[in-house]
């Protein structure tokens, strides 16, 4: 990782480092900054890839490509080129106050501190329904989260008959978990028959109990000045609490809460908790060899019991739906609501480690104390 993060900075020129390349951070302002993150098509910070030769585009797929699992690493590009496709189906019209709204190149790369030195350094990758964020203290990885990975559309046609669905897996995992509950373990699972129109941890920093849905506006570096824009937003966010229904007490019912709702491992049959197992395992095999296996062995053998399975919505496929796991420094989030249920958001976090401040506050302790 440190090789490729290395590797890519040295191809930058002055004017690319200036937004590629970032010390790090010696201020709360900067740090504020390290830990932002989004996943809409916003600014999320950094060197973009249509502002790099295509020699520094490849040295930056190969960083991304040293944070992700092989198989999250097709996801991620697969869902880069969903942009083409979104592009036409919003008919290549410019939005968001850009000349392409819909953009495979807005994909932004900032890396902070030295890969070369013994202080702490990170990266950050992120653009529309992809973010990436890795720390590196004391040598080795001290967080891999927040991992979101999004697709709009979540679903599309291929020659033959066939279908490009680059997060079905994980859809289907926990779709196949919640239909083999009985009525009782259902009764437990499912927190309403009313879907949330988002991810309830959205892009916050760190996620807390009481949290609720962010409304889509709020979810963007800053607001827009054209009121128009916002205003659209704003029509698209309430549109869909209208059309999913969403009430009060639905809100109440998804709000995170610090005990996890749902049903927990201990209270599923071993075949069912081989179910819970898949379901985690789309989450926790995003990270690639030599982060994977001890991300695996926090929820070995009896550890599973203590993950909660909370499931939002309708049951079959094509319905709008909901569901995340919350246990021990883990909190992992889908929804498939949006555009006709055909426009999904994954996340998987570890509350309390996300970004690596549980780690960087020991490293201070330690060695700046």
């Amino acid at each position: 990782m440190a090789a490729a993060a290395v590797a890519w900075r040295d191809t930058l020129d002055d004017e690319q480092r200036d937004q590629g390349v970032w010390d790090w951070p010696g201020s709360k302002a900067a740090e504020a900054e390290r830990v932002r993150w989004y996943y809409t098509p916003t600014d999320h910070g950094g060197l973009t890839m249509h502002e790099q030769l295509p020699h520094q585009q490849r040295a930056a797929m190969r960083l991304l490509s040293t944070g992700l699992s092989e198989a999250a690493y097709v996801t991620a590009s697969t869902i880069m080129g969903l942009e083409n496709v979104l592009d036409r189906t919003e008919g290549f019209a410019a939005l968001f106050g850009r000349d392409r709204g819909r953009d495979p190149g807005m994909y932004y790369l900032r890396v902070f501190g030295d890969p070369e030195g013994d202080r702490p350094w990170g990266w950050r990758f992120g653009g529309h329904h992809v973010s990436v964020n890795h720390v590196v203290v004391d040598g080795r990885v001290a967080a891999g989260s927040p991992c979101f990975l999004g697709a709009d559309p979540m679903v599309s046609p291929l020659l033959g008959g066939q279908e490009l669905r680059p997060l079905g897996g994980i859809e289907d995992a926990a779709r196949d978990l919640v239909r083999a509950l009985d009525r009782e373990q259902r009764a437990k699972a499912i927190l309403t028959g009313t879907a949330p129109a988002d991810i309830i941890g959205a892009n916050r920093v760190e996620v807390s109990a009481g949290d609720r849905l962010i409304p889509l506006p709020d979810l963007w570096r800053g607001h827009f000045d054209d009121q128009v824009l916002e205003d659209r937003l704003w029509a698209m966010h309430d549109g869909l609490e209208a059309q999913l229904g969403v009430t009060e007490e639905d809100r109440r019912a998804t709000e995170i809460t610090a005990v996890p709702r749902g049903i927990a491992g201990a209270d599923l049959s071993a075949t069912q908790r081989d179910q819970l197992r898949a379901v985690l395992e789309t989450y926790v095999a995003r990270m690639p060899p030599g982060l994977v296996e001890g991300e695996r062995a926090r929820f070995a053998g009896d550890a599973v019991d203590l993950v909660h399975f909370a499931w939002a919505g309708g049951l079959e496929r094509g319905q709008p739906h909901y569901y995340r796991l919350q246990g021990p420094a883990l909190l992992a989030e889908w929804d498939n609501t949006q555009r006709g249920v055909n426009h999904a958001h994954s996340v998987w976090r570890s509350p309390g480690r996300d970004f690596g401040l549980d780690l960087l506050g020991e490293h201070l302790r330690e060695h700046h104390a």
